[in-house]
């Protein structure tokens, strides 16, 4: 009887008919970074993923990301700065960054609001940290 009823279960739970169908939205689509260079993953890579958050006013330091660093902005806007061009992106919840590559930069809440980032970078097997300080 648990053999019968464990078949039913799985039929049921598997059955196209009974079960929804989940909806996707596609939230971007990418070869190329935020400022139009190829993105090149590493050779197999380790996913890392977090959630960063920046108040009212914090600034991140100038940096480098040597390998893919991607962002979902989650809350607020934050204010990335190309130090190398001066050109600048502001990002709002709901979009999603492909971040520079091994380009001089910084990230500033400049709103009055949390920022808060989930982030997921692809990085070499071993490699915890895909920032790079840059001196001023």
């Amino acid at each position: 009887m648990k053999r019968i009823t464990a078949l039913l279960v799985t039929a049921l739970l598997a059955s196209p008919a009974l079960a929804g169908a989940p909806t996707v939205m596609m939230l971007s689509s990418s070869d190329q970074t935020i400022i139009g260079q190829t993105i090149v993953s590493p050779e197999h890579p380790t996913v890392n993923s977090s959630i960063v958050t920046f108040q009212s006013g914090d600034k991140t330091g100038v940096h480098k990301h040597p390998y893919p660093h991607y962002g979902y902005m989650l809350e607020g806007v934050l204010t990335i700065v190309n130090t190398e061009t001066g050109k600048s992106f502001d990002l709002k919840a709901g979009e999603f960054l492909v971040e520079m590559l091994n380009t001089a930069h910084y990230g500033e809440n400049r709103g009055t609001v949390p920022v808060r980032i989930l982030i997921v970078d692809s990085v070499p097997a071993g490699v915890t940290n895909n920032s790079v300080a840059v001196a001023p």
